[in-house]
């Protein structure tokens, strides 16, 4: 590596960079520019606050946001100083926030504005090591915890003078690539979240493999949307940045992407397969010439790539923007790698797969299917668990939990999760997710989740492409009216899903077939835990909540 830490590449990008434009936002219909020399500017200023504040590689600070330009700023801070930034997701429960602060040990808090503050200020004597608060609009506290808003603590630093860059500086030099850069809370699924330690070689090399692959400039205008919380934008958005020195949009939120889209102009971006579902969703019945059109003027003129990861791509959606001429590459990784672990590039890339790994990156499968990986990318650990740490790394190979297989020209094609395989009664081995891609690649039907653990044929929950299937209910004079669990009860409507469900299952064994289904007339939601941040599905959680209605489904229909 040619740089030693994540914060003296980010020196050397602004540095370069001077006064072109870095970070790029949008508010109230106005855009704003910080430049690379500004950027700089501001994260030394609060790095030398935070230093002068006693603040060191020793110690964690959370950060609870959302999106904005002062987040990034805190990171790069938190970066030179050399402590790790317990990175949040801001829709977190009171609980959650308690939970992950408690055990990461945080000295510090970091919040958006009193919204993220109250969820953490009725806790505070669970939190006995939190003695600061810091906020990115004013708060108040209540006088029952020290607080500085982000203006201030930068002031601070300010005041400081030569003598705090320097100290600054001189902190950077002391910081290694094995230096804890971050900590991020897994989503705990099945037990209490594990805190993913990545430390600036992880995230570094990873940044690096990732741009040698892609081959990005200064020339990139990369529109982010994604929570920065997540190591998906924080890798591939964020640290990316620092390597290419191009512009980062930052989008105002999940809200105003597309129209954000047409002001930014992008060159590439990232998102997760939901996003690219809604789009093809809007355009699919078109005839191709109009799809075509439609997608090229939603992305824009100077738009290269899009990218994909965090959840499984259906290959129709990505076969179908390819066919109308945009790029859309589905990659593969998790938190535990920092992300990325494979990808597939414009010229070199295979549909349904998750393309070859990244330089400096191995990969190979396990006798049971299993995802392995080795490299630098791979996470320190899991914080103060050394038995999960034992379990998920052996002899350097991190056990990802999810089943896949490599062709003979080394792409990796994922099947499933280790945990989400489904063992019908009658003994047969199903992976979930090969069959929900399968039923998503239905017009009609937006997202599924299989059931079937234990059970004589696999189930699904379906969420339907709500216009799609009210045109189809019309033809039949039915309607898509929900009862009071939220579920379609029209029998024309049931029966017509079924219909294309069954088609679809032809092309699997008959011990794989989804023989009958639910219909939920909603999508799934983070806000109703549903979703990941990310809009992955939280499998677990959705069949969780509707398992008595999948339950009798198998007693409406007998024994098989």
């Amino acid at each position: 590596m040619a740089r030693s830490n994540l914060a003296v590449t980010h020196r050397a990008a602004a540095e370069r960079g001077g006064d072109r434009p870095a970070l790029r936002s949008r508010q109230g219909g106005v855009t704003r520019d910080l430049s690379w020399a500004d950027y700089r500017r501001r994260a030394d200023h609060a790095a030398a606050a935070w230093i002068a504040l006693g603040f060191g590689q020793d110690d964690r600070v959370g950060l609870i946001a959302e999106n904005r330009v002062d987040w990034l700023v805190a990171d790069v801070a938190l970066l030179s100083v050399g402590a790790a930034n317990v990175s949040m997701h801001s829709p977190l429960a009171p609980p959650q926030v308690e939970y992950q602060l408690a055990h990461s040990e945080a000295r510090a808090l970091i919040v958006s504005g009193q919204e993220q503050a109250d969820k953490v200020l009725a806790r505070l004597p669970a939190l006995p090591r939190l003695d600061l608060l810091v906020s990115f609009d004013p708060i108040d506290s209540g006088g029952r915890v020290p607080t500085l808003t982000w203006t201030e603590l930068e002031e601070r630093g300010a005041r400081l003078g030569p003598a705090g860059l320097e100290t600054v500086r001189r902190r950077e030099e002391e910081l290694s690539l094995g230096t804890l850069a971050t900590l991020i809370y897994t989503s705990g699924t099945t037990g209490p979240p594990k805190g993913v330690m990545l430390s600036h070689g992880n995230l570094l090399s990873n940044a690096a493999s990732v741009n040698e692959m892609l081959q990005l400039g200064q020339d990139q205008v990369s529109l982010s949307w994604l929570p920065f919380s997540h190591i998906y934008a924080r890798t591939m958005d964020h640290y990316l940045a620092f390597l290419t020195g191009g512009v980062l949009y930052i989008s105002e939120s999940l809200d105003t992407v597309l129209a954000d889209l047409a002001v930014a102009q992008p060159t590439v971006m990232n998102a997760v397969p939901r996003f690219y579902e809604k789009v093809w969703a809007a355009v699919e019945a078109l005839p191709p010439e109009e799809r075509r059109k439609r997608l090229h003027a939603l992305f824009g003129p100077r738009l290269r790539e899009l990218f994909s990861g965090g959840a499984p791509l259906p290959r129709h959606i990505a076969e179908g923007f390819h066919a109308s001429g945009v790029m859309l590459l589905e990659g593969y990784g998790l938190t535990e790698s920092s992300p990325t672990i494979s990808f597939n590039r414009a010229g070199k890339h295979k549909f349904g797969t998750v393309g070859q790994a990244i330089p400096g990156v191995e990969i190979r499968i396990a006798d049971d299917g299993e995802v392995l990986t080795k490299g630098p990318h791979v996470m320190v650990g899991y914080w103060r668990d050394p038995e999960a740490t034992a379990r998920a790394i052996v002899d350097g190979w991190l056990h990802t939990g999810d089943l896949g297989r490599l062709d003979d020209e080394g792409y990796l094609t994922i099947t499933g999760r280790k945990k989400d395989l489904i063992i019908t009664s009658g003994g047969k081995n199903i992976s979930p997710n090969e069959l929900e891609q399968l039923l998503t690649s239905d017009p009609l039907i937006d997202q599924a989740v299989v059931y079937g653990d234990a059970k004589p044929f696999p189930t699904a929950l379906i969420v339907p492409n709500v216009v799609a299937l009210e045109g189809e209910a019309r033809k039949l004079g039915a309607s898509l009216a929900a009862d009071a669990d939220g579920f379609v009860t029209d029998p024309a409507v049931l029966a017509l899903l079924q219909e294309h469900v069954d088609r679809l299952m032809e092309v699997v064994s008959k011990p794989e077939r989804v023989k009958a289904v639910v219909v939920l007339a909603r999508p799934f939601t983070v806000e109703d835990d549903e979703l990941t941040p990310t809009r992955k599905v939280r499998r677990a959680r959705i069949l969780e909540k509707h398992r008595v209605r999948l339950d009798a489904l198998y007693a409406k229909r007998g024994p098989e």
